[in-house]
């Protein structure tokens, strides 16, 4: 009875949100704005929970002294930092903790937004290696996304109008920034549309593997 309970809620929740979805009228209608609004309240528990987890954990490292502990040290004050400044300045300034000149805004502005900068850049060099190692032409397919790599890198400047701008007009489709353009407007968005049916198709059969209590992964079984 432990695991059949969250079994039925499950199917029971799960059904009425795809009935929702094809019949949007009351009581449909007005039961798909209902769990909405229960799931931002899931969410903000959630949240909580994250949170405290994230506490138990490195406090748990830094109070056994274990490997790189004076880094949950950073982590925990950065967090602490954060979650006061955000209250105290939704507090003052009645739930707009990013109000201009609050000290959350300030904090966000002056120490996160530099930090993800600096990480963005570190990760450019990773990015490049990898380009490098994965882009050598061993063979066709590597040598076509070689070809293809170098018109989007070079398209985006003006370097590449320069290279080709002698090419005569009845050839301009070979021009650098045209075959940029033609890359991005159809085997890119061939490329993305596919990869985005493959998500919906995952999430459709994972969707219905937890709705009919196949997968039951979510209540600590196999």
């Amino acid at each position: 009875m432990k695991r059949q309970i969250p079994l039925i809620i499950t199917f029971s929740v799960g059904a009425l949100l795809v009935l929702a979805m094809f019949i949007p009228h009351d009581p449909f209608a007005a039961a798909n704005d209902e769990l909405s609004v229960w799931f931002d309240i899931i969410a903000s528990f959630a949240f909580i929970l994250g949170g405290g987890n994230l506490l138990r954990i490195h406090g748990d490292k830094i109070y056994r002294r274990r490997r790189d502990w004076p880094y949950s040290i950073v982590t925990l004050g950065g967090f602490l930092l954060m979650l006061g400044a955000g209250l105290w300045s939704g507090a003052v300034s009645r739930g707009n903790a990013m109000a201009p000149g609050s000290l959350f805004q300030a904090l966000y502005v002056a120490a996160y937004a530099p930090m993800m900068s600096t990480m963005y850049s570190l990760l450019a060099f990773f990015v490049a290696s990898a380009s490098y190692r994965a882009f050598r032409a061993k063979t066709r397919e590597a040598t076509v996304l070689l070809l293809a790599a170098f018109v989007i890198l070079v398209g985006r400047t003006p370097v590449g109008y320069h290279l080709t701008s002698w090419i005569p007009q009845p050839f301009e489709f070979l021009e650098i920034p045209n075959l940029f353009g033609w890359i991005l407007a159809y085997p890119n968005t061939a490329g993305q549309r596919a990869i985005m049916i493959g998500i919906a198709l995952g999430i459709i059969s994972t969707s219905l593997r937890l709705i009919l209590g196949i997968e039951r992964s979510h209540l600590g079984g196999d």
